[in-house]
């Protein structure tokens, strides 16, 4: 066993050398919001779509196109408005008088990194049909399937300021998000940097490319590998099952103002982002600080509070921190 893990660390180390670089080229124009790029590309390596939150001009949609710029693979922006519709998004058959039959006209879904930008504007409909995307990796138009391209990353954006005319997303549809960030304002001395640096009616934003998609999926082949031992396996489950059933943890407190907790997806979903966050830290194993310092992103969506949480002015986050706090780590 010290064996395999002393391989995978070293593997891991050479491996990891490109996100070294990739974070470097996001540098370039992203300041600050170390956090943010590094679910970004937990995300690309754990092959998770992220739907990321925040007020207006805190660099999320320049934060995606910019790690778009650094991949050499196909990148789409979907701006979500109330009149789009599910054939916008996929495609649709377009009829050919010429030939007298119909032609398939693919949309912006087939690429490989989407920006789904304000996705709680577009109605049920059009969400429903990303989202079935997001899951299956396919879509179907006519009577014809096509497979989409992998890697194949959503990365969508919602303002959680105006809530007049959006369609919030369901619970069963936010269970389909990896990670849920929440972005938040700069430190003083970033926003000092963004101002010399963005305060200019002309700016720079280019980026070199420095991986590709197939370089990504190779990545993942690695992510895989990664050492997850026992005690951090029942350590993921612990946490979970506490939001299930916190009277079997010692969490009274909790009983009445969890409305649901985390689904089985919330399980493997930590386990493969925290096997992502040790892959980026040039770590070939995975230790209990991962778990926590990425837990957060993964369960936030996950755990409904009562009205009685809500009365109490408790969130979702108080409540996951409650639980980390609580549960003895290994």
């Amino acid at each position: 066993m010290d064996y395999q893990v002393t391989a995978i660390q070293e593997l891991v180390q050479n491996k990891s050398q490109v996100i070294i670089r990739l974070k470097e080229q996001i540098g370039r124009v992203v300041v600050g919001q170390k956090d943010l790029v590094d679910r970004l590309i937990v995300g690309l390596l754990a092959n998770g779509h992220i739907l990321l939150e925040g007020v207006p001009g805190l660099a999320k949609s320049l934060s995606v196109e910019t790690l778009a710029s650094a991949i050499a693979a196909k990148y789409q922006r979907i701006q979500f408005t109330p009149d789009l519709l599910p054939a916008d998004l996929v495609g649709t058959l377009v009829y050919n008088p010429q030939r007298g039959d119909f032609v398939t006209k693919k949309g912006p879904i087939f690429a490989n990194i989407i920006l789904a930008d304000e996705i709680n504007r577009a109605p049920a409909k059009v969400q429903s049909a990303l989202l079935e995307a997001m899951q299956e990796k396919q879509v179907t138009i006519g009577e014809e399937t096509f497979f989409l391209s992998r890697p194949f990353l959503v990365l969508a954006t919602q303002n959680p300021l105006e809530q007049q005319g959006t369609y919030p997303l369901p619970e069963a549809q936010l269970d389909r998000f990896m990670l849920k960030v929440k972005i938040t304002y700069p430190k003083i001395d970033e926003e000092k940097e963004i101002l010399n640096r963005m305060a200019f009616t002309k700016r720079d934003n280019s980026v070199d490319q420095v991986i590709t998609p197939e370089e990504i999926m190779d990545l993942r082949s690695v992510v895989d590998q990664i050492y997850l031992d026992e005690k951090i396996k029942d350590y993921i489950i612990d946490l979970v099952f506490a939001s299930r059933n916190p009277e079997e943890y010692g969490l009274q407190e909790l009983i009445n103002l969890i409305e649901y907790g985390a689904s089985p997806r919330a399980t493997i979903n930590l386990c493969l982002a925290a096997k992502a966050f040790a892959f980026i830290q040039g770590r070939g194993y995975v230790i209990p600080h991962d778990v926590k310092t990425i837990g957060m992103d993964v369960l936030r969506h996950r755990i409904a509070v009562t009205y009685e949480a809500e009365a109490e002015g408790l969130t979702s986050e108080d409540l996951i921190q409650k639980i980390f706090d609580e549960i003895p780590v290994p």
